[in-house]
């Protein structure tokens, strides 16, 4: 998608802005979130991969409509919720003082404390939340409006959110609501990027598109494509331990992969990298980011500890626009480092391929 066809009519939109710069077909955006929160990937979705979407709010519209109809037939999730109320018979837990005060005021009424099963809990609030401001986008189809306006109607008890309060880490599932999850990751991803900012007593319209959220969508995105395509490569974001023969653990940072590729003795660690400049410059020469290099060579070597060589790493970049893209390979200390882009401007079967490439070259699985 060009910025001359976004549906905004503004010529620096900022979503298109950052496709341009990272060179994503829209479309893609939804594969990436397909194989993210696995989910997507049932019969109900499967009609949106032959849609077409003009910008990024029409594509969470249609999706996050699927994903409340699902949820509308099996029910809104119920949770206990804490109530006051003044009643002629006793419920829950007697409120003393306050009662005591309505018969004193000749209120013939008992002050309780109870818990009532509701739908109205912080789970579809923002999913409420969500969808109402989606509905306000100029730039989501009528089709989408009209869908997410009827499914509404059954939010009309539910109270809306503002973004600003949402704690997303402290959000918490049980057995009960695991539907929630994707829809709950959808909703982070329109509130939190889409999120109305305050500067200087001004509303302003952030990009959902920013290097933070794109990059960890860009990370689950493959850790989901290897768990979906090659169970026999046991993907997983590992932890690896520091190989230390003195000294506290404690004070050292946690080593925590993106994407642990395991094939019998061999092993593959990828580090997904998305970033509008995928290499730095200094004295007028583009190299390699030595923080990153840095990095995936501490998580090849603490995690091959008997120095084995069969234990390899990967900087994969998102493909951008500049001139240089880095292609390298190199042996270091025995142990073997690639650097690669995955250009994700090309129709999905060549993301696709791309990525295939990459474990049949390592685990050689021909």
């Amino acid at each position: 998608m060009s910025r001359q066809n976004c549906k905004t009519g503004k010529i620096d939109c900022v979503v298109c802005l950052m496709i341009d710069q990272n060179g994503i077909q829209l479309k893609n955006i939804y594969y990436m979130l397909s194989y993210a929160y696995q989910v997507l990937r049932q019969s109900n979705y499967q009609e949106m991969q032959t849609e077409e979407f003009d910008h990024i709010h029409d594509l969470f519209a249609a999706i996050l409509g699927k994903g409340v109809a699902q949820q509308l037939k099996q029910g809104l999730y119920r949770e206990y919720i804490s109530k006051s109320a003044s009643l002629t018979a006793m419920r829950g837990k007697l409120n003393l003082t306050e009662t005591m005060q309505n018969f004193m005021q000749h209120r013939q009424v008992l002050s309780c404390e109870y818990d009532e099963l509701s739908e109205n809990n912080q789970l579809n609030q923002i999913v409420k939340t969500a969808m109402l401001f989606l509905v306000k986008q100029k730039t989501v189809q009528k089709k989408q409006k009209a869908i997410l306006k009827k499914e509404l109607l059954f939010f009309d008890h539910i109270d809306e959110m503002k973004p600003t309060i949402i704690d997303w880490e402290r959000l918490y599932f049980r057995r009960n609501n695991q539907n929630y999850r994707m829809l709950m990751n959808l909703s982070h991803l329109i509130l939190a990027g889409l999120l109305f900012t305050t500067e200087q007593g001004e509303i302003k319209l952030a990009s959902f598109l920013d290097e933070q959220r794109m990059s960890r969508l860009y990370e689950k995105f493959i850790l989901g494509y290897y768990q979906c395509h090659h169970t026999e490569l046991k993907a997983s974001a590992e932890q690896i331990m520091w190989d230390l023969e003195d000294g506290r653990v404690d004070f050292l940072p946690v080593m925590q992969t993106d994407i642990t590729l395991r094939y019998k003795e061999k092993v593959l660690i990828i580090d997904a990298k998305y970033y509008k400049d995928v290499m730095q410059t200094r004295f007028e020469t583009k190299k390699i980011r030595s923080e990153h290099l840095y990095q995936i060579f501490a998580y090849v070597k603490n995690l091959d500890r008997k120095q084995t060589g069969n234990v390899g790493g990967m900087l994969l970049y998102a493909q951008t626009e500049e001139i240089i893209q880095p292609e390298e390979h190199f042996s270091i200390g025995g142990n073997p480092i690639w650097v690669r882009t995955l250009n994700l401007n090309l129709p999905f079967y060549k993301i696709s391929e791309q990525l295939e490439r990459i474990v049949k070259e390592f685990f050689e699985l021909y």
